[in-house]
């Protein structure tokens, strides 16, 4: 038989979500007896009962909750395909937060304009974090962030630079020339709000390291908790260079590891805008 179509599963997604034929009708626009049919007819095609009905209440089978799940994805991907379809002609959607990304990506921007045939490059300013995210839901083609996961995603490395200990004028550590992680263990480290694991274990800098530090959301915020005693962070060396500040001190941490700005792009896209533009970073960090 057939298989089922997008409207079917969405009447479906309708019916599981609210389990009453009545509430979901009135939700979806639609009378309630060609709802009603439209289910069963779907149950017919693909060969199993997805709701229970000998309850008072409506409930979902096994293979109802399975179609539930998978279904998700289906429409997932649909929004994705819709949203570059929208997208279309020419033109690169970039995300990144503010910062170093977006400094690099001001200077591959003004090389794209220089070329009439290249691409636009429209810019989505995002929060910490978000950036792979935007790029596996195809709200951004190319995304410029730090520690990611990587997951269903190709990855560059664009830049590399220092990352330097944030502190409080007035703290202990702030008369010494140079740290090392060892340094740093005990002190609290600010925690990024939805940071994931691999995230926070950067920014630690040392998996023993406390993180019970403030929360964070962005730069300005973290450098306030840093001003205050709460917290020591590690920044970028850039980032340390255009906020200069008399209540924090930076200081060289010599054992860290470095802060690492990456170009990062759905796996197995095969768009000619977005390899030039990795040329073009490529270029300006020679």
């Amino acid at each position: 038989m057939p298989d089922p179509e997008i409207r079917e599963l969405r009447y479906f997604r309708a019916v599981a979500e609210d389990l009453n034929i009545t509430r979901a009708a009135e939700r979806l626009g639609i009378a309630q007896p060609p709802l009603s049919r439209a289910i069963r007819g779907l149950e017919r095609r693909i060969g199993v009962e997805l709701f229970d009905r000998t309850g008072r209440r409506l409930a979902l089978t096994s293979a109802g909750e399975t179609l539930f799940a998978e279904s998700a994805k289906v429409f997932a991907a649909l929004d994705v395909a819709v949203r570059r379809t929208r997208q279309g002609g020419n033109v690169l959607v970039v995300t990144a937060k503010p910062g170093v990304a977006t400094r690099l990506l001001h200077r591959v921007r003004e090389r794209f304009r220089e070329d009439p045939a290249a691409a636009e490059i429209r810019v989505v300013v995002s929060g910490f974090g978000e950036q792979a995210e935007l790029v596996r839901d195809g709200r951004a083609d190319l995304a410029i962030a730090a520690c990611v996961d990587g997951d269903g995603l190709d990855t560059e490395l664009l830049t590399t630079e220092p990352r330097v200990a944030a502190l409080a004028a007035d703290h202990e550590l702030a008369g010494r020339d140079a740290l090392s992680v060892a340094d740093l263990i005990t002190e609290p480290a600010p925690r990024w709000a939805d940071s994931r694991v691999v995230e926070r274990g950067h920014w630690l800098g040392h998996p023993d390291r406390r993180s019970d530090g403030p929360v964070v959301r962005d730069t300005a915020q973290l450098l306030d908790v840093v001003s205050l005693g709460q917290a020591v962070a590690l920044v970028p060396a850039s980032l340390a260079a255009v906020n200069v500040r008399p209540d924090v001190v930076y200081r060289p941490v010599g054992d860290v590891t470095p802060y690492r700005t990456l170009a990062l792009w759905r796996t197995g896209s095969r768009s000619p805008s977005i390899a030039r533009f990795l040329s073009i970073a490529g270029d300006e960090r020679k």
